[in-house]
């Protein structure tokens, strides 16, 4: 088994949250992982040595320059009553709405969602801002959210 039930994922809340529900729709398409699987996609895509972003060593992609093209501010998108996410991510990421992505707070806390459904939901993940990193599982560009709000585009090699 690869997903866990979203009933038994500790962070549940951050979708199911009063202030902020996502839809009943919408619930099914979010997929945390167990941490097994979530270890793999880690590995696999983001980092074999480092258990988080903290931990990032200077050679690892993530840490090199050249694999950030711009950072810009999320922080006042989430905060106001706008529901996109700020242009600027929109007019990097042109993935189709079923690209398969990887939001990764950390090597034993992935969840696997669409373009389309985290598009829709960008703000609920955003409750948990250290340092996760959204990834598309056959593309190229990154995203990396931090805690400051500020969000930086690039490439992962």
């Amino acid at each position: 088994m690869s997903y866990l039930p979203l009933d038994e994922y500790n962070r549940k809340w951050i979708f199911t949250h009063q202030s902020m529900p996502v839809d009943d729709a919408l619930l099914p398409l979010i997929k945390p992982f167990t941490q097994a699987k979530s270890a793999q996609v880690w590995n696999d895509f983001i980092s074999s040595n480092s258990p988080t972003a903290d931990h990032f060593g200077s050679k690892e992609w993530p840490m090199k320059k050249s694999s950030w093209t711009n950072e810009i501010d999320w922080q006042h998108r989430w905060d106001s009553d706008n529901e996109s996410l700020p242009e600027e991510v929109l007019e990097f990421i042109d993935w189709s709405d079923e690209v398969t992505v990887y939001f990764c707070y950390e090597k034993y806390n992935l969840i696997e969602t669409s373009w389309g459904t985290f598009k829709k939901t960008w703000k609920n993940f955003l409750f948990y801002d250290d340092l996760p990193l959204l990834i598309g599982k056959k593309k190229s560009q990154v995203l990396w959210f931090n805690s400051k709000g500020k969000v930086k585009l690039g490439t992962r090699s």
